[in-house]
C-alpha cells in the first residue's frame, strides 16, 4: 500500500513538473519568434540595394555579360515573405556572384575587376554565412547590405574607368617603350 502511494505521489509529481516544463517551452518559443520577426523586420526594411546605372557606353560592352547581368537581375529582387526567402535569396547571390568571373568580357579581363569581384564575393558570401545562422545578427547583416551595394558601384566605376582610360590615346614611341621594360622579352644572363 505504502509503495502504490508513493508511486502515484511521485507520477503526480512527475506529470505536473512536465506541464510546467511545457509553459516553459511555449513562454521561451514565443521569446524566440518574437526575436526572429524583430531581426526579419530589420532584414527586410533595409535590404535595398540601390545601384547607380551606368553610363550607355559601359552599358554596351557588358550587354553580353549573362553572368553579369544575371547578377543584377538577382540583386534587383527583393524576397518578403519570410526569413527563409532572404536565406534562399543570400545563397542565389552567394553563387551568381561566384559565377562572375567567368566569361568577363576581354577589356574587362584585368587585375582590378577580378579584385572587385573578389571583394563583392567575399562580402555576399560573408552576409549568406550570417543570414544562415540560428541566431542571425542582424546588425551585421543589414552593415553588409549597405556593403554589398557600394561594392557594386566601385566595380562599375571600375569598369567605366577602363572603358575611358582606354579611350587615351597611346603616344608616339609609348609602345615601343613599353616593350623594352617587358620583362619577359629580356634576353636571359647566364654566367658560365
Amino acid at each position: 500500500m505504502k509503495l502504490k502511494s508513493v508511486s502515484i505521489l511521485f507520477l503526480l509529481m512527475l506529470i505536473v513538473s512536465c506541464q510546467n516544463d511545457n509553459k516553459q517551452l511555449i513562454i521561451e518559443q514565443q521569446k524566440e519568434a518574437q526575436k526572429k520577426e524583430v531581426v526579419f523586420k530589420s532584414i527586410e526594411k533595409s535590404w535595398n540595394f540601390i545601384v547607380t546605372p551606368l553610363d550607355s557606353e559601359t552599358q554596351a560592352k557588358i550587354k553580353n555579360w549573362v553572368e553579369w547581368q544575371n547578377f543584377m537581375t538577382e540583386i534587383h529582387q527583393n524576397p518578403k515573405s519570410s526569413i527563409g526567402a532572404f536565406q534562399k535569396k543570400a545563397a542565389i547571390l552567394s553563387k551568381k556572384v561566384s559565377d562572375l568571373n567567368t566569361n568577363i568580357p576581354p577589356e574587362f579581363n584585368k587585375p582590378q575587376i577580378k579584385a572587385r569581384i573578389a571583394v563583392l564575393n567575399t562580402k555576399i558570401k560573408l552576409m549568406d554565412l550570417y543570414i544562415h545562422l540560428n541566431q542571425i545578427p542582424s546588425g551585421k547583416v543589414v552593415k553588409l547590405i549597405g556593403e554589398i551595394t557600394t561594392e557594386v558601384d566601385y566595380f562599375q566605376l571600375q569598369m567605366e574607368e577602363i572603358i575611358k582610360r582606354g579611350k587615351i590615346p597611346a603616344e608616339e614611341g609609348e609602345q615601343d617603350i613599353i616593350r623594352m621594360k617587358d620583362a619577359s622579352r629580356a634576353i636571359p644572363n647566364e654566367l658560365k
